[in-house]
């Protein structure tokens, strides 16, 4: 069976604060260590209400030293917002300290709106265009050390020295990232959770042209989607109507917390909403566990993932721990705990 992991982007919820969406990550990243899960990533959004965490490397190593057996990583650092040597000296810091556990995820978009991308960038020279490539190739010359001759950065020492950059992975919604990453040769992850891109054609593309390179000798494609499950389809189906309520702000622009799943239920909903709501259906899976069992399954055989990472949006907390408790038994992973 395919391994499963979590996307995490410490969602605030109605009701709560920032600060307690933080510690519902550190407790929900203690309970799927012990239930099987393969991997917790962290997100990196700015000057949203609806999200808590600007620095997924703070929470990255937070997470490692709170659990045990998960790999903990960035999904992921905005590469645009940071200099590739302190991405570079940040994560081999964190590789040093957790050995053998860190992924270093990378994006290309600011993972915010064009005012606070420019607030991030402003003690930077101003650039035209995405430099994103220019960027990335940076960051693996600091690891490669292969600056030309001349190069001012080439007598630059990254510390801690000795220690490797963890795996890489490229991640995308569209066919742009799934081509560069098979060119480059590192992993690559899909967000099928709000992507309008076929997730199929992007998995299958990748693994088609990968070519093997120090970054990886075969491919490695992971599938981010959203997915509820409690323990009947209709208490699912109820249980993600907060995700549901909170889609339908989100593509107005409207970025607030996770509403409560009473203001979701009594929410007069328009008959376009409804409508819109219900072409929405493919990016979230929902249902009981033999249910979301099928559909992941499917949803991995149609795109050949490697992998499966899931991101749950329930505003209860405990509901929200139970959802990926009931997707982990249903998959067979045991719990590890014992």
């Amino acid at each position: 069976m395919l391994p499963l992991s979590v996307l995490d982007l410490s969602f605030v919820n109605a009701g709560a604060t920032p600060a307690d969406a933080l510690q519902d990550s550190l407790a929900l990243a203690r309970h799927v260590d012990g239930l099987g899960y393969h991997r917790y990533w962290l997100a990196e959004h700015h000057a949203l209400p609806s999200v808590a965490s600007p620095a997924p490397e703070i929470m990255i190593g937070r997470i490692a030293a709170e659990t045990t057996r998960l790999r903990v990583g960035s999904g992921g650092i905005m590469l645009p917002n940071h200099a590739p040597l302190m991405v570079a000296e940040r994560f081999k810091l964190l590789e040093a300290l957790f050995p053998g556990r860190i992924d270093l995820g990378l994006g290309r978009a600011p993972g915010t709106d064009g005012i606070t991308a420019q607030a991030l960038r402003r003690r930077e020279a101003p650039r035209a265009g995405d430099d994103f490539l220019e960027r990335l190739q940076e960051l693996m010359l600091w690891e490669t050390g292969a600056f030309p001759e001349g190069h001012p950065f080439r007598t630059i020492a990254v510390m801690p020295a000795g220690v490797p950059l963890p795996p890489l992975f490229l991640l995308g919604s569209s066919d742009y990232s799934a081509a560069l990453s098979a060119q480059i040769g590192t992993g690559f992850a899909f967000a099928q959770h709000f992507a309008s891109h076929d997730a199929g054609e992007a998995l299958r593309s990748y693994r088609r042209q990968f070519q093997p390179s120090r970054w990886g000798e075969r491919p490695h494609a992971i599938l981010a989607l959203a997915a509820v499950c409690a323990e009947t389809d209709a208490e699912a189906e109820r249980l993600a109507m907060s995700a549901r309520l909170a889609t339908l702000r989100r593509e107005r622009g409207a970025y607030g917390p996770v509403p409560s799943l009473e203001e979701a239920e009594t929410y007069p909903y328009s008959a376009s909403e409804r409508m819109r709501m219900e072409q929405g259906r493919a990016r979230l899976h929902v249902g009981s566990p033999a249910t979301l069992r099928a559909k992941l399954l499917a949803a991995a055989a149609e795109t050949e993932a490697d992998e499966i990472m899931i991101v749950s949006v329930v505003h209860d907390q405990a509901a929200r721990r139970r959802s990926y408790g009931l997707i982990a038994e249903a998959w067979g992973l045991g719990d590890r705990s014992a």
